[in-house]
């Protein structure tokens, strides 16, 4: 017995078996006929020109011009789709559902976090609108590294607004003979180095981008404990850092960079309070044969203020070669205050750049020439400490 006869004994099979008669096919494909096709030519022609799809804001007496998407607006409550900003269209891209209220979120996080940080009005919408195209260029990969790691747009966009609250709000950073370094070209600033923890690198870094007039981006030579670190050895690759050695810091002045060294090393960053100021030994001289190599001119730093941040008062040395540190200290905050402690001291600091010494009138091979290589970093040591001398008798308060 096969299903169909069971239904046709069922009585389930007698109206398919009968043969449909012509009126009633006609009859039945009427009643299902199918409403008119919409113009699809013409609804891609409407949406070429909506807003929300060309990121463009119809101007509008009523309704100002807004960077961003307004989180207050009415017209977000009845769940209309907002109109599109041009930095929420360069975050988007092509329109996703759902993809405007996440984008509107975050704006609204954004503006929550620039209001907190001090920022309004036009700065603060800037700012949001830069953080938005930061994040599209993140999720395209529109950004560029250079051979040695650099990554300029993370510098600009991340790395130097962290920093710049502790630059201009907590040390209140001064800058003086800012001129004295090249707005093109290569050179190299030398520096004098302390704090316990190297902070004067990176608000040495912030004071050339911000200052000067060029902005420039400075490539701190590191040691190798800096990239040793896990995290702390990606992060300085992506803000500039390299490794100490001749051989990358000539490449770098070949290439045009403006670097940075601070020949005193771990000497100078870990030094006992009561020898602060007092510039230690500055190596070899290899920060002189680079410049005299490529030809850079020697631009002296004296930094104040970075002694008083984490003084000093012990070392811990036998903690140190466990841990592998070339010092473990306590100062008078640390370890005593747990974590507390390791908040630097808000203090007063003045950076100043004095004038460059021209290496490129003593030619390349004045490199292999040691009493001159000596000469020069002599120098550089002294003009620094001198200048040092005079800032902290100009200086009317460590913290002020």
């Amino acid at each position: 017995m096969t299903p169909r006869d069971g239904d046709q004994r069922s009585g389930k099979g007698d109206v398919a078996s009968k043969p449909a008669r012509p009126a009633e096919i006609a009859a039945a494909a009427k009643a299902r006929k199918r409403p008119p096709r919409k113009d699809i030519r013409s609804k891609a022609a409407d949406r070429s020109e909506h807003p929300v799809y060309t990121g463009r804001t119809p101007p509008s007496e009523d309704r100002p011009l807004r960077v961003v998407p307004d989180i207050a607006d009415p017209a977000l409550a009845d769940g209309a789709v907002p109109q599109q900003s041009s930095a929420a269209a360069a975050v988007a891209g092509v329109p996703v559902p759902g993809l405007e209220r996440t984008v509107a979120m975050l704006v609204g996080a954004l503006r929550g976090a620039g209001a907190a940080a001090g920022l309004e009005g036009d700065d603060l919408e800037r700012r949001v609108a830069q953080t938005l195209g930061f994040l599209r260029r993140r999720i395209t990969g529109e950004y560029d590294i250079d051979e040695f790691g650099f990554d300029p747009d993370f510098t600009e966009e991340v790395w130097l607004p962290l920093l710049r609250p502790l630059y201009q709000r907590w040390f209140r950073v001064e800058v003086r003979g800012i001129e004295n370094v090249p707005a093109d070209g290569s050179a190299l600033v030398v520096a004098n180095h302390s704090g316990t923890v190297p902070i004067d690198g990176l608000m040495l870094q912030v004071a050339l981008h911000d200052q000067h007039p060029a902005h420039r981006h400075v490539r701190m030579l590191g040691a190798d404990l800096v990239f040793q670190s896990p995290v702390v050895g990606e992060l300085a690759r992506r803000a500039g850092t390299t490794l100490a050695a001749n051989p990358d810091a000539e490449r770098l002045l070949s290439s045009g960079h403006l670097a940075a060294v601070f020949p005193e090393g771990f000497k100078g960053v870990g030094k006992p309070f009561s020898d602060r100021y007092r510039l230690q030994r500055f190596g070899r001289g290899g920060f002189v044969s680079a410049a005299l190599r490529t030809g850079a001119p020697i631009v002296p730093c004296s930094i104040v203020g970075a002694e008083e941040i984490y003084p000093m008062l012990g070392n811990l040395k036998s903690l140190a070669r466990v841990l592998g540190f070339p010092y473990f200290p306590v100062t008078a905050t640390f370890p005593w205050l747990g974590p507390l402690g390791m908040v630097p001291l808000p203090s007063k600091w003045i950076i100043e750049f004095g004038a460059p010494i021209d290496t490129a009138t003593f030619g390349a091979e004045a490199a292999e020439d040691p009493m001159l290589v000596f000469d020069l970093t002599d120098q550089v040591r002294e003009t620094i400490q001198q200048t040092l001398y005079t800032l902290l008798l100009q200086r009317r308060s460590v913290f002020f």
